[in-house]
């Protein structure tokens, strides 16, 4: 990172890449399902924003449909070329803004790399179909989604991860069974 000081006074904190000056992007952490509101506020207050999105098919209980959904759900980056007090405010102030990402000790944001940011933005470029997986692990609830027990809710015994396979437990006339689930079958409730 520099600084560049004019009349003595820093004006904004710039990182140098290639010999370059480039503006920083911060990871903007958004109340559930506000990232499309949030990053509508932020483009209106004049701060540039970068909101990955994937296209996933929606189960309606009539028809399927092609959705644009927001690759990482309650996130959203942000860039600026200095995070003073002014502008973390007008960024926390934003509808539906929860937090700028950083340390923890004293809540300083942290900058993304530009690869990272470039590397998101190559992915999003290929036509190719993402699918996001946000598995139960062991002792949390879950429902089967699939198969013969569809509907049905229980707790995670154990997991495969690596194999996609889950054992589940629900109680059925007072009585523990435990089945074996592949994880498209199963879904985190």
């Amino acid at each position: 990172m520099s600084s560049v000081i004019i009349d003595g006074h820093q004006l904004f904190q710039i990182q140098r890449i290639r010999g370059y000056f480039t503006m920083a992007w911060y990871v903007v952490h958004t109340k559930s399902r506000h990232e499309y509101k949030t990053n509508s506020s932020l483009a209106q207050r004049n701060i540039t924003t970068f909101l990955p999105e994937i296209e996933v098919w929606s189960k309606r209980k009539d028809r399927k449909k092609k959705i644009s959904v927001p690759l990482f759900p309650g996130y959203l980056f942000v860039e600026a070329n200095l995070l003073d007090n002014e502008i973390k405010l007008m960024i926390l102030k934003t509808p539906g803004a929860v937090k700028i990402l950083g340390k923890k000790e004293n809540s300083e944001p942290i900058p993304v790399p530009d690869d990272k940011i470039l590397a998101i933005q190559r992915f999003l470029g290929k036509k190719v179909e993402i699918f996001t997986f946000n598995f139960p692990k062991a002792g949390e609830l879950a429902r089967i989604t699939d198969g013969p027990f569809a509907g049905i809710e229980g707790t995670v015994v154990s997991s495969d991860f690596e194999k996609e396979l889950f054992v589940i437990s629900f109680d059925l006339l007072n009585r523990s069974v435990a089945i074996k689930l592949e994880g498209f079958q199963i879904t985190k409730i």
